[in-house]
């Protein structure tokens, strides 16, 4: 299976997932008289949008390089990042709303039975980031790492509304909202989340230096290759689950200009085909005398 059949599957799971979910913690929360449950059911809806945002991304990251696109239309997964983000800040700002307004007004305690609804689903959003974290990194998806943390900050919350009903039902009358500043410390896991999703997003739109161990990788291979004596500048960019690279090789300064440029051609061949990862790369010949000069461009 491909790293965008991977994707494409991996974000169907989260969809379904987190639509069972929220159906779930609703009734749970209506009928248990908690509203950290019923936060989270809102926390868990949001994360259905914003899933079908990120399989709506990966579906357009997936259309080939055109004229207008000459690298392909992967940056659209960090765009995407982005809405994501947005709904988790959303959804933060609604539940920490709506917590104050239960702190301030008197209610029932949770129902001790919303604790086994609620520690089946801490388990089940910890195995859905496990699995969603794993198949981002084998795809290098941006968009998918933030689903993933969608699932990591949906069982935080999950075991800080366990940990305030908890509390509400052991404790009884006058502890009744500790179900409720449960809920409202959950905004502050989610907002914190959001950052962690948001930063390398932004990295990757701003083409920050960020994969130094590819650029090892690519170095260490480069000079395997017969004739490439070493390499100089290498600058690498993301766009979607790929990687463009630009890279300076270093060579015999007296070699014909043709054999310079098969040189360039098997180095680019050679780097193509052990890391498929990488989409392109794009090589500058340096000869070797001039190496020392790496600030200047030719």
């Amino acid at each position: 299976m491909s790293q965008h059949q991977e994707t494409i599957k991996t974000s169907y799971f989260s969809i379904f997932g987190n639509l069972g979910l929220a159906i779930i913690k609703a009734l749970a929360g209506i009928f248990g008289h908690s509203y950290a449950l019923i936060a989270d059911a809102i926390e868990s809806t949001a994360d259905i949008f914003s899933s079908l945002i990120v399989l709506l991304g990966l579906k357009y990251a997936k259309k080939p390089a055109d004229e207008n696109h000459p690298y392909g239309h992967g940056r659209i997964e960090p765009l995407v990042t982005f809405l994501v983000v947005g709904f988790l800040i959303i959804s933060a700002i609604i539940i920490g709303y709506e917590s104050i307004q239960h702190i301030i007004t008197p209610h029932k305690s949770p129902k001790p039975w919303t604790l086994i609804v609620i520690g089946g689903i801490i388990v089940w959003k910890e195995l859905s980031y496990r699995l969603v974290s794993k198949k981002s990194n084998e795809t290098n998806s941006s968009s998918l790492k933030a689903d993933a943390w969608h699932h990591r900050s949906d069982a935080l919350t999950s075991g800080a509304a366990f940990l305030g009903i908890g509390i509400a039902v052991v404790f009884g009358p006058g502890y009744e909202t500790a179900d409720d500043w449960a809920a409202l410390f959950a905004t502050g896991i989610i907002l914190y989340n959001s950052y962690r999703i948001f930063r390398p997003a932004l990295g990757e739109v701003m083409d920050e230096h960020l994969y130094e161990d590819l650029i090892a990788e690519i170095r260490s291979i480069s000079v395997t290759v017969e004739g490439i004596l070493d390499t100089e500048k290498c600058y690498i960019r993301k766009s979607g689950m790929r990687y463009f690279v630009d890279l300076h090789a270093i060579v015999n300064g007296d070699i014909p200009v043709r054999d310079g440029h098969k040189l360039a051609h098997d180095l680019k061949d050679t780097l193509l085909e052990k890391l498929p990862e990488i989409d392109d790369v794009l090589i500058h010949i340096e000869p070797e005398e001039m190496a020392s000069s790496s600030s200047e461009e030719y």
